[in-house]
């Protein structure tokens, strides 16, 4: 499966909302990008509601929201500050209302967490921002609040937990 996925992400000819919506779990989760700027500073992306994504009381399933959201910051910091190993370090949901309808996930990486992370990167070498993620109903009411926390490390980076 690595390799596939090692080869999904060298096919320049795909834009990166296609490299994105065809990701192999990202495929089976049949997201749609809505929208994604060249420099990941906005970011919206329809997660569907359907017969696998719906729980027991046919609502969004809360894994099928932390699994879309959990690599979103992430990626967005790797494209902003390449040449460090990024990673998700936490993730911290709050479900405020049940996802009745399809979800929008809304990011945007805003220009003062941007300019604090490349102030921390350049006075420590690495950085751990933490970021907002909303999902979105239908009927435009936040359902779900998500605090994402990212490890920026330099390459070769090595915690004491591995």
């Amino acid at each position: 499966m690595s390799n596939k996925l090692h080869v999904l992400s060298k096919l320049f000819c795909l834009s990166a909302r296609r490299r994105l919506e065809w990701w192999p779990p990202f495929l089976l989760m049949r997201i749609k990008v809505i929208e994604l700027t060249e420099d990941w500073n906005r970011v919206r992306i329809r997660l569907p509601l359907n017969r696998v994504s719906a729980n027991a009381a046919g609502n969004m399933f809360g894994g099928f929201q932390a699994s879309l959201a959990d690599p979103v910051p992430a990626l967005a910091c790797l494209k902003k500050f390449p040449g460090y190993r990024v990673a998700t370090k936490k993730l911290e949901i709050d479900f405020i209302r049940v996802g009745s309808s399809d979800l929008i996930l809304k990011f945007d990486f805003d220009a003062e967490i941007e300019a604090a992370i490349a102030v921390e990167l350049a006075e420590k070498g690495s950085a751990t921002p933490c970021f907002q993620v909303n999902f979105i109903r239908d009927d435009g009411k936040i359902c779900t609040r998500i605090k994402n926390t990212v490890a920026i490390r330099p390459k070769g980076y090595r915690s004491r937990h591995e």
